[in-house]
């Protein structure tokens, strides 16, 4: 038989390994839930049959890596590849945007079974289908990611996305894995990274321009690189258009860049007729044309020399509006138009601030709101009353009121819809969700339920 230890030694030894033994289930449950904070030390609890259960989901073990430090590209795969190959970095999550222009009149066939995948690889964001082809932006490993995009892809029609990777932010990584978020937004179902929450939406445009003749798998301008695009747009005989709208071009733009002050792209094509007088020139080659099937005799048409358009540079967030806006301006006789590859977000990505022509910050569609150069999270907050950017100044103003207005839409919304706002940003605060047992009910409407309800209470009391 082995001597026994000296009882003092074992004790030192045993407390130990009890400690460590104690540290690693402690680390461990922290890892597996995500718990919400507690708001009952705040606000009374509600009663247990009105509390509102929260999935949470369960955890990678192991220390998590911090989010990488700035965007980082990966290979899109070529028409007749077999996939993408994401580079994830050291990031557990990545955030990619894609697209692709495709004739694709059985798109409503891909929604339930990407849906269906999307949902059991924990896959989240949104994904838009339509007879022109696809549009999404996602959320997940880059193990599901990829094999998100590779399924995508395995339709020979959708081969070839155009793809741009994002770094993804602490608070996304919270709303992927069952966190809600600090914004009202975010902890409702609008929220782009919740582990649990995928929209796969059928329209009749992946971009909506409203012309049906704009055909950008026929006909698209030239793509400008990167690291090209500053020697174009400096030259003072281009156009440089940006193709936004006038909420994202207010917090950045290019140098030069002329803004159409459009509130949705829908309007861009009227812009372009006004601004180049395109709309004249087509009624008169209209006029002209049916007085010739009459048959009488146009004068010389050498008289009447065709309009010079001018050689336009163009540019949007992440290019997709760019390949419909170009091919609408080459619709309309315009010989020269380019634009900037991967939009906005890939110059920023490549182009070292000091060489950059970009002034500002790029406004993006989730929660980081803006971005700057590396696509590192800019400093914009969002207005949740009209989902606009707003600034440091901008909340300044005694028109702003956290989750109701900002100086940009106080003026447009009637006192119904700030108390309204109002609601939700008070069922955001007291539950942690938007809903809680008050979930759709207007505030007058339960003013008046609790006003009735009180003399039925105290007459069943006595």
């Amino acid at each position: 038989m082995l001597p026994s230890p000296p009882l003092a030694g074992l004790s030192k030894a045993a407390a130990a390994a009890a400690a460590r033994r104690a540290a690693t289930v402690a680390a461990r449950s922290r890892r597996r839930l995500l718990v919400l904070p507690a708001v009952a030390s705040l606000v009374p609890g509600p009663p247990p049959a009105l509390c509102r259960r929260v999935r949470l989901m369960p955890q990678l073990e192991g220390p998590r890596a911090p989010p990488p430090p700035h965007g980082r590209g990966f290979a899109a795969a070529a028409a007749g590849g077999d996939g993408a190959t994401l580079d994830a970095g050291d990031s557990e999550l990545v955030v990619v945007s894609f697209y692709r222009f495709a004739d694709f009149p059985d798109h409503a066939e891909l929604r339930r079974p990407l849906k269906e995948l999307c949902e059991e690889l924990r896959v989240s964001g949104g994904i838009i289908l339509a007879p022109e082809g696809i549009n999404g932006s996602i959320c997940g490993t880059p193990e599901a990611v990829e094999k998100v995009l590779n399924f995508i892809q395995s339709d020979d029609r959708l081969k070839g996305l155009r793809m741009i990777q994002s770094p993804v932010t602490p608070e996304d990584e919270a709303i992927h894995h069952g966190h809600t978020s600090q914004s009202p937004v975010g902890a409702g179902e609008d929220a782009p990274f919740r582990w649990d929450h995928v929209r796969v939406k059928l329209k009749k445009e992946i971009v909506a321009l409203g012309d049906p003749g704009v055909m950008p798998t026929k006909t698209v301008g030239k793509y400008v690189k990167p690291k090209d695009w500053n020697a174009l747009i400096s030259d003072p005989d281009t156009v440089v258009i940006d193709v936004r709208n006038m909420y994202e071009i207010r917090i950045g733009k290019f140098k030069r860049a002329v803004d159409p002050c459009t509130n949705s792209f829908r309007e861009f094509p009227s812009w372009v007729d006004d601004q180049f007088q395109l709309a004249e020139s087509d009624s008169q080659l209209c006029s002209e044309n049916n007085d010739n099937t009459i048959g009488r005799q146009s004068e010389d048409v050498n008289s009447s020399k065709p309009k010079e358009l001018p050689r336009v540079a163009m540019y949007c967030t992440g290019g997709i509006r760019c390949e419909k806006a170009s091919s609408f301006l080459l619709s309309k006789g315009f010989k020269e138009v380019y634009h900037l590859e991967g939009g906005i977000l890939k110059y920023l990505e490549e182009i070292p601030k000091a060489e950059s022509l970009w002034e500002g910050e790029c406004f993006v569609f989730d929660k980081r709101v803006s971005v700057e150069h590396g696509l590192a999270q800019g400093t914009h907050k969002l207005c949740y009353g009209c989902k606009k950017p707003v600034s440091d100044e901008d909340m300044e103003s005694p028109e702003w009121e956290y989750g109701v207005s900002c100086p940009y839409c106080f003026a447009t919304k009637s006192e119904e819809e700030k108390e309204r706002a109002r609601a939700r940003q008070r069922q955001f605060e007291t539950w942690g969700v938007i809903g809680g047992p008050d979930k759709g009910r207007s505030p007058k409407r339960l003013e008046a339920n609790h006003t009735a309800e009180e003399p039925k209470q105290l007459s069943s009391s006595v």
